[in-house]
This record gives structure tokens, sequence and C-alpha cells, in this order.
């Protein structure tokens, strides 16, 4: 496609979430590569100025490189097809779904798409219960928030409390989660296609927003290197995860592969990081996509909106 076609393209990053500094990061990437490609690109923050102001300075398609709330929650999706603006990404149910760990929890359990067992929490909880049904060591996180924030690996009941907390300072919905021990793979979905697994090796504790973004010692392997027939398996489970919530363009969808090769699935992310961190850059380039293609046929998937 010629980077014409695509009119004065705003790529949307920053904005009000707590994942503001990794979505600057990102923008920023998604925005040198855009231009390399003289694609007509601007940064734009919505926590700068309002959205209407796409309309106002000429923009034809947008570029999301939101991370969190505000986002990719479906918010922003929403704002944009008010003002029939073309946006990559899911739109606005998909993204909210995935947004929300809980109901596509539910989802994916109706659809019989295996993902950890869990149990909500609030201030009046009985954790006993919560240990006999779980087990331990579990997870508690909040329902709404990506990139780890929040999340706590919890050993003994004592630190159930401490972990709830820290989870409910961002959001009010927490939810506490069965611990799979097993490796740690991420999937990234292109257009309807997976892409390789990439496996992470975390030197240790877990694989936490320090050891996303800032760790030099967090291990990656793309492809995965698991069998075959194995990676054929997980891909296409994660591909129909995506499907099921609605997931339309690009995504990444997290799993843990137990002892047994059985995978649990653990959330699905409608505007995955794009920073040199990043996995879905690197299982694009484990394809032969390099960065610039990658982004290009991100956005140009924005076309089949018009």
């Amino acid at each position: 496609m010629n980077s014409r076609d695509l009119g004065k393209v705003a790529v949307l990053l920053g904005g009000r979430s707590a994942e503001r500094d990794i979505s600057l990061k990102s923008g920023q990437a998604v925005l040198a590569a855009l231009q390399r490609n003289r694609v007509d690109a601007h940064a734009f923050d919505p926590a700068g100025q309002p959205l209407e102001n796409l309309l106002q300075q000429g923009f034809s398609r947008a570029f999301i490189a939101l991370h969190g709330r505000y986002g990719e929650d479906g918010s922003v999706q929403g704002a944009l097809e008010l003002m029939d603006l073309p946006y990559t990404g899911s739109g606005i149910l998909a993204s909210a779904l995935a947004m929300d760990k809980w109901r596509a929890k539910m989802i994916w359990q109706s659809a019989g798409i295996s993902t950890p067992d869990y149990v909500m929490l609030d201030a009046n909880s009985n954790f006993q219960e919560v240990v006999d049904r779980l087990g331990l060591p579990l997870i508690i996180k909040p329902v709404r928030e990506g990139s780890t924030l929040g999340l706590s690996k919890v050993e003994c009941k004592q630190d159930m409390q401490a972990a709830y907390q820290i989870a409910a300072r961002h959001d009010s919905l927490v939810m506490a989660e069965q611990f799979i021990q097993g490796i740690e793979l991420t999937a990234a979905i292109l257009d309807d296609t997976p892409l390789p697994l990439v496996r992470i090796d975390v030197a240790e504790g877990l694989y936490d927003y320090q050891a996303k973004y800032f760790s030099d010692k967090t291990r990656y392997t793309c492809p995965g290197g698991l069998a075959e027939a194995l990676t054929t398996r997980i891909q296409q489970q994660a591909l129909h995860a995506h499907r099921i919530l609605g997931c339309t363009g690009w995504s990444r969808v997290d799993l843990i592969l137990d002892k047994n090769e059985h995978p649990f699935f653990l959330e699905a992310n409608t505007s995955p990081g794009m920073t040199d961190h990043s996995l879905v850059p690197m299982a694009a380039q484990a394809a032969g996509i390099s960065f610039d293609e990658l982004v290009m046929r991100i956005l140009a998937l924005t076309c089949r909106q018009i």
C-alpha cells in the first residue's frame, strides 16, 4: 500500500493509565517506524488534549499504542468509532473483555479454553477458603490492569491480606488465581495468523514489571523450542482464545504450559507493547517480519474498517 493512501495518522501514546511510561516508549517506536516509511504520522497524547482534536487536526486514522485503561479497554475505541476514525486493533467489546481478566476467564471457560482456577476477592474474603480451593502458592492481582502492575505471588496465607491491599490500590476488582508451575509462553496473533511462540525464562522471581521492561537477565527464546506438533496445538488454541473474545487485527495471548504439556491461558492483550523488550516484534522477527513491516501491516488493517 502507498503510504500516501493512509492519510494523516495519529499515533496515540501516553494516556492516563498506570502504563503511561511504557506506552510512550511503544508509541515513539511506532511513530519512528511509520515516519521511516514516509507515512504522515504524528504523536497524539490523549492525556494532553481532547480526542476531538483528532478531527480538528485532520487525522484520517489512528495507531493505538496506548496500554491499560482508557486506551486498551474499549474507551478510546468507542470514541474513535463515534468520530468515524479507523483504528488499529480490536473493537470496543473485545478490548473491554480482554482487559477484564475475570470476564475473559468466564468466556474462555464456557468455550472449553483452559485457564487457571480463580476466586474473586473483597475486603471480607475468607482467605483460608481461598487457599483450600486454589492451593499455595497463588497469584493475587487486579482484574483490569496490565504489565503485572499490582500483582503478587503469595507463598503463605498470612501474606494474602497485604497482597490484596496492593492489588486493590490498582483496581476495585481483585482476583486470586491458581499458580501454574511451568513454562511461560506468549503467542502473538497478526491478521488472524499465529506467529512463532516466545518462551520467557526469568532469572529469578516472577515475570513482573521490572523483568518485562528493564531487566537484561530475562531470557527470551523464539521460536520457543517446543516440538512442532505441540507448538501448532498451542498456536491454534491461542488463535481460538483470541477469536472467542472477538479480537481482531493483532493481539498477544499469554499462557503457561504445565509439566503435562497442557496450556493454561492467562490473558489476551489487544494493544501489546512495542518497545525494544516487547514480545510481538520478537515473534514477528522470527517469522521474517521486520519491526517496520510489522507496524505497517498493523496499520494497513485499518483500511478494512472503511
